[in-house]
């Protein structure tokens, strides 16, 4: 079951959330991972067979998914806010949040969670699939995951070229996370299965 929603804030930010079928009409007892989606200006979208993947393998487990959309392209700013407040969204009509990023939105979810940790805020946990180490000098997703406090996961990609994520794996290997290579370049042509169960199983015995 999938239901249209709109994420209240200054942008124009619009998602779909995916719900498990048969569940307590009360979305307060379920748990809810926010997904973000890869670079908006290349065709990163709500829709990325990625983040659908994720979210099928999460309503399959029990567990709600929000994906959305960015608002207009803010150079990662804006970007990040959306999901910051997408996470507002999803914590106020669920029992626990966590994060869940793809390639540019892999390295605003390592962000946010940072953002999350240092206001005291209860995030369960955060995976990132191919994170780009950063955005700009304030969107930094090496520094962030630092200082992060939740458990952590980062999925990447061996034959990976379009992104630097060793300087991510290296931190989250240092920090203790969770870090899973796969045979695959940035895309994870034909192996969508295979980071949905990754990514699934983590967040699950988190939340």
């Amino acid at each position: 079951m999938s239901e249209a929603v709109v994420i209240p804030g200054a942008r124009d930010v619009r998602g779909s959330l995916d719900a498990p079928d048969g569940e307590s009409e009360d979305p307060g007892e379920r748990a809810c991972v926010v997904a973000c989606p890869p670079h908006p200006q290349l065709g990163g979208s709500r829709s990325d067979r990625r983040l659908t993947a994720v979210a099928d393998a999460l309503v399959e487990r029990g567990i709600a998914c929000l994906r959305f959309d960015y608002g207009d392209w803010d150079e990662g700013p804006g970007e990040l806010r959306d999901a910051g407040n997408a996470l507002t969204w999803a914590r106020e009509r669920h029992a626990a949040v966590a994060l869940f990023g793809y390639s540019f939105g892999g390295c605003l979810a390592l962000v946010a969670a940072d953002e999350e940790s240092s206001s005291g805020a209860d995030l369960a946990a955060v995976s990132a699939l191919a994170p780009a180490p950063r955005i700009d000098d304030d969107i930094d997703a090496v520094a962030a995951t630092e200082r992060i406090a939740c458990p952590g996961q980062v999925v990447y990609g061996e034959r990976d070229d379009t992104v630097e994520w060793r300087p991510v794996v290296e931190r989250a290997e240092a920090r203790g996370f969770a870090v899973t290579e796969l045979a695959a370049d940035h895309h994870f042509v034909g192996q969508s299965g295979k980071v949905a169960a990754v990514v699934a199983d983590f967040l699950v015995a988190e939340l």
